[in-house]
């Protein structure tokens, strides 16, 4: 699953920085757009997440989310940086960058002045909080937008004992990025259409809120609510892996009749004479309970055993992975989504393929991340300049 062909006449102008952008702009040079990122001389600073192989500001944050793309560091405040990157702009169909306004009027990159370098470009603004909204203009990180969103307020509506707590990874950045994918596709297709630049706003509490509330709104979406706010089956307190003799295990049987079936395998049909579990009405209504007694009979055999016997029966089933099983994972090598490749000066390194898959479209390699200005001599004189 190397890179696809579909998008090798798209050209991005990517001032984007730390994992927001990048992200989206990783999507897309996968997809076989052609990035240009500008850095300062001291690099994106995400270049420092991680510990390098061999060369400092290589880190493996950088190695996967920047690849892909060339690299120029011109001195945005220099006459050649402006020049160069006014030059760029005219060349491209999208400029994307998460620079906050105040720093945008000083660069000169609003959208109306980057609109007057180039009247039909898709202009991306990565940015924390709506333009319109009483927080604009204030920094944004992924830790502020989960507390914003609600995020860290989820645990305890399932444990109310708990401290609020970050969901463990940066989901925030990751979500806001692969809606600024869409929003830039989308408005390329306007562009196209009208032949007039589009300005594209991506907020990422805006994002994130909507992702969060898509099932948590619940029963707040009528007006007055007819409930609770948050998705009661998400929100469970039973509703989590089950330990066996020798690990961990998710069992989804969900549908009332895989309910059944789930008890019929462990030998324990009786416990369907319970009043609480006797008729699929009652069984809806005491989901947790069901839940509480499935898990009585699972420790007794292994991960392995009940894996097999309910993938052959038609109840949905899955191990707990440890984040360091997955390049062991049986289809996901089958489906060679973890490529060992070798980088010209960071050696070896693990490459996660593109994961979604476009037939019958020819496929490239993806071009290993660079350092810092790589690309600067050759976009220049690309640019129909020359280095100072």
């Amino acid at each position: 699953m190397p890179a696809a062909s579909l998008l090798t006449e798209l050209k991005i102008a990517d001032m984007t920085s730390i994992l927001f952008g990048p992200y989206c702009t990783q999507t897309l040079a996968d997809m076989g757009a052609e990035v240009i990122k500008i850095e300062p001389k001291i690099g994106d600073i995400g270049r420092n997440i991680g510990t390098s192989a061999n060369t400092a500001l290589m880190g493996p944050m950088h190695m996967t989310v920047n690849r892909g793309k060339r690299s120029v560091d011109w001195d945005l405040k220099s006459e050649l940086g402006k020049e160069a990157t006014r030059r760029l702009i005219q060349g491209s169909d999208v400029f994307i960058h998460n620079i906050r306004p105040d720093a945008l009027e000083r660069l000169g990159l609003t959208f109306d002045k980057v609109k007057a370098i180039k009247k039909d470009i898709v202009y991306v603004h990565c940015l924390g909080f709506g333009s319109d909204g009483e927080y604009s203009g204030r920094p944004a990180y992924d830790d502020l937008i989960q507390g914003f969103s609600g995020i860290t307020s989820l645990t305890q509506k399932v444990d109310v004992d708990r401290d609020p707590s970050f969901f463990p990874m940066a989901i925030a950045d990751k979500v806001a990025a692969l809606h600024a994918v869409h929003a830039t596709l989308a408005a390329i297709i306007r562009r196209d259409q009208t032949g007039e630049a589009v300005h594209v706003e991506v907020p990422m509490f805006e994002c994130v809120t909507n992702f969060v509330l898509e099932d948590h709104f619940e029963d707040a979406t009528f007006d007055p609510p007819t409930g609770d706010i948050g998705y009661e089956r998400q929100l469970d307190p039973t509703r989590n892996p089950i330990k066996t003799k020798d690990g961990w295990i998710i069992i989804a049987p969900y549908t009332d009749d895989r309910w059944v079936r789930t008890f019929e395998l462990l030998d324990a049909s009786y416990e369907l004479a319970d009043e609480r579990m006797s008729n699929p009405k009652v069984r809806r209504a005491n989901r947790q309970y069901m839940q509480q007694r499935l898990e009585t009979y699972i420790g007794s055999r292994t991960t392995e055993h009940w894996i097999a016997l309910f993938s052959q029966n038609d109840i949905p089933v899955a191990p707990v992975s440890e984040l360091e099983d997955l390049q062991k994972d049986p289809h996901l090598q089958a489906a060679k989504f973890f490529r060992k490749r070798q980088h010209p000066t960071e050696g070896n390194y693990w490459e996660m393929q593109p994961p979604i898959r476009f037939k019958g479209i020819a496929e490239q390699d993806i071009m290993p991340a660079r350092h810092i200005g790589q690309d600067t001599n050759d976009v220049l004189r690309e640019l129909g300049l020359e280095a100072s």
